[in-house]
C-alpha cells in the first residue's frame, strides 16, 4: 500500500521545517563546512521520490525567500537539482546502505556548486556573508577568478555537508520507526 498523499505532504511540510530550522541553527552556530539545510530535501526525496524531494526544495527556497531576502529563492535551483539526484538514489539503490549514502553525498557535493556556484556569482558577486567567504577571499588574492574561487569554496564545504546529510537520513530511515516503515513500503523493489 502506497503512502496517501496526505500523509507525503504533511512529511513534504515537515522536510521544509526541518531544511530552514537546521539551515538556520547551523548558519546561527557558524559551524564550519556544515549547513544542513537541505537534509528535509533528501529525507523527502528518499522517501517518496525526486518529485515530491523537489517540491519540498523548491518551497523551502519560498519560505526563505519570505523570511530571510528574495535573493534565496534564486539557489531553489540547487534544492531541486539536490532533491533529483537524491530521489532517483533513492528509487534505484537501498539508501539505507552506507555506501549509497555516501556515493549519494559525493554526487550531491560536486552537483550543488555546479549549479550554486553560477547564481552565487551573478546574484552576490561569489561573496555570500558566510565563513566560506575568506575562502573565496583568499583564492581571489593569490589570482583565481571569480567562479573558480566561488567553485572551490562551495565544493569544499559541500563535501563535508551533503555526505553527513545523506548520513544522517540513513540515520532517521533506519532508527525512527515510522519512517522506517514508509521507506520499506515505498522501496519494496530496491536492490
Amino acid at each position: 500500500m502506497k503512502t496517501s498523499k496526505t500523509s507525503i505532504l504533511t512529511y513534504s511540510a515537515m522536510g521544509i521545517a526541518l531544511n530552514v530550522i537546521l539551515g538556520t541553527v547551523v548558519s546561527s552556530l557558524k559551524i564550519p563546512l556544515l549547513f544542513l539545510d537541505t537534509i528535509g530535501t533528501v529525507l523527502v526525496a528518499v522517501l517518496f521520490g525526486p518529485w515530491w524531494g523537489a517540491l519540498t526544495g523548491a518551497l523551502t527556497n519560498v519560505v526563505l525567500g519570505a523570511t530571510t531576502g528574495p535573493t534565496a529563492i534564486f539557489f531553489g535551483l540547487v534544492n531541486i537539482a539536490i532533491a533529483l539526484v537524491a530521489g532517483f538514489m533513492g528509487r534505484k539503490f537501498n539508501f539505507a546502505k552506507w555506501y549509497v549514502a555516501l556515493s549519494t553525498g559525493i554526487i550531491l557535493s560536486i552537483v550543488a556548486p555546479l549549479i550554486g556556484t553560477p547564481i552565487a556569482v551573478a546574484v552576490f558577486g561569489g561573496l555570500n556573508a558566510s565563513g566560506m567567504d575568506l575562502v573565496v577571499l583568499w583564492l581571489r588574492a593569490t589570482g583565481e577568478g571569480v567562479f573558480a574561487s566561488t567553485f572551490i569554496s562551495r565544493i569544499t564545504g559541500n563535501f563535508v555537508d551533503k555526505i553527513v546529510t545523506c548520513f544522517l537520513v540513513v540515520f532517521l530511515i533506519t532508527r525512527l520507526p515510522n519512517l522506517g516503515k514508509i521507506f520499506r513500503r515505498e522501496h519494496k523493489h530496491a536492490a
